[in-house]
């Protein structure tokens, strides 16, 4: 069901089984839902509870003058209550109902305030919340989820399904990551929980006391010694190991997602434990990024730290990816395509893939104008939160693919580029067109340089 949710939904699942785990509650209850859908609001929905001064700390104070926690000594592997179950499967019907292929934040607003069988409603409207003038407003902001910003590649943003087992089989290619997860599953055997979260993970990187990565994390005083013990002040480990199929919890789904991502943005065909390490930093959630917030680490000095390494490999891709990014930030763009791929391919300048497009006289200056021509440009600058359109990601993950079938630990330029000639209807494939070059000249162009290493 998880992997149908946006990330910001993912984060309201994972918020929830946080409370859980803090109020030391033997099972998530839709009170803990409740809690999570404020305490993640943002935007809309944010201005919303705001209008009707619904914050957090009230709505904790009023549930809990009359919530009786049935406490138990685990902290992790919780189960949902019946009142979750049949709010998420009433959010999933939501989902249907809006036309929408995934689950966003408000698709679980609406099933929240909308549930009639807990004590939700009356928690909300003894804050004053109106539920009947709030439902519309959100029902029309869902039925928005379905529009999206212009771009010629747009329609392909559609989520698509995942297949768990074949993203996180990815994660065993390395292996120094397969060695962390046999390392995690033993200990989630001996804590005696069925689900791998992110403190098994973290635990078991720590554990390789001579790796490069170890030695970072001790120089944040994160050693293997001092994590353990912390670990052991919130985590019971006395239950029995009943041998059934491991899945990830929802904190390390988002994480483990994450170190993938990472991976790929960071020009490797492999998962290793330092994307393990900067997709729990991405996630800010789980039980082991709150013991790393004991250590009084911060976020962005400890990544940066992981990262310096990798960029002195100087690896194409990431090159690439980044100037994909400032091309679309100087044309005013928060959504990088495959032309802005493109474009970071040329403008690398040094790898294969520059270098046959320089030899099909593709040169950047033109390329910017037909990409200008295309996608348009506007006056406005983007910072942050750069998206790639999901033909872009494709992209990326076919590029990912090629390299690993020819057995290279990062991903290179020509990779990037034979990715983009597997995508025909692609925008960066209308600009090569438009610039007098088709799909068999690149190929062939390709297989020329790679027969030369």
């Amino acid at each position: 069901m998880f992997e149908k949710f946006t990330e910001k939904a993912l984060n309201v699942i994972a918020e929830a089984q946080n409370i859980a785990i803090y109020d030391h509650s033997a099972k998530v209850l839709s009170e803990h839902l409740l809690l999570a859908v404020v305490k993640e609001a943002k935007g809309f929905c944010a201005r919303i509870f705001n209008s009707y001064d619904i914050t957090y700390e009230r709505l904790a104070q009023e549930i809990y003058l009359s919530l009786n926690i049935e406490e138990s000594d685990m902290n992790s592997s919780i189960p949902f209550s019946d009142d979750f179950k049949r709010i998420l499967l009433r959010t999933m019907e939501l989902v249907n109902e809006s036309g929408n292929a995934t689950v966003h934040y408000e698709h679980l607003v609406l099933a929240v305030i909308n549930d009639k069988h807990s004590k939700i409603s009356s928690y909300l409207e003894t804050l004053g919340f109106d539920i009947d003038k709030s439902r519309p407003l959100i029902e029309k902001l869902v039925q928005r989820k379905v529009k999206k910003d212009f771009h010629p590649e747009v329609e392909e943003n559609k989520e698509p399904e995942i297949d768990l087992t074949k993203e996180t089989d990815t994660l065993f290619d390395n292996k120094e990551s397969s060695k962390v997860l046999e390392r995690a599953v033993s200990k989630l055997s001996a804590s005696g929980y069925e689900i791998l979260g992110t403190e098994q993970i973290i635990s078991s990187i720590l554990e390789d006391k001579d790796s490069n990565l170890s030695k970072i994390l001790a120089q944040f005083g994160i050693t293997n010694s001092a994590f353990e013990d912390k670990l052991s002040k919130i985590q019971s480990r006395s239950a029995e190991y009943e041998g059934r199929q491991i899945v990830f919890t929802p904190n390390a789904f988002i994480a483990m997602t994450l170190a993938q991502q990472t991976a790929k943005e960071l020009g490797s065909s492999e998962v290793l434990p330092e994307h393990m390490i900067l997709g729990l930093l991405k996630s800010k959630k789980g039980v082991a990024y709150n013991i790393l917030k004991e250590f009084r680490v911060n976020d962005d000095d400890l990544a940066h730290t992981i990262i310096k390494p990798i960029e002195k490999e100087m690896p194409e891709t990431l090159t690439i990816l980044r100037l994909a990014k400032q091309e679309a930030r100087t044309m005013g763009k928060s959504i990088v395509g495959t032309e802005m791929f493109l474009l970071g391919i040329i403008g690398e300048a040094t790898g294969i893939g520059a270098v046959v497009l320089n030899e099909l006289e593709i040169n950047i200056k033109d390329a910017r104008i037909v990409v200008g021509q295309m996608v348009g440009s506007d006056s406005n600058y983007f910072d942050k939160e750069i998206s790639f359109t999901k033909r872009a990601k494709r992209v990326l993950e076919t590029a990912w693919e090629i390299a690993k079938k020819s057995n290279k630990t990062k991903i290179e330029s020509c990779d990037l580029l034979w990715a983009i000639t597997t995508e025909p209807e692609s925008t960066a494939m209308q600009v090569l067109e438009q610039l007098g070059t088709d799909v068999l000249e690149i190929r062939e162009g390709i297989k020329k340089h790679l027969v030369k290493q």
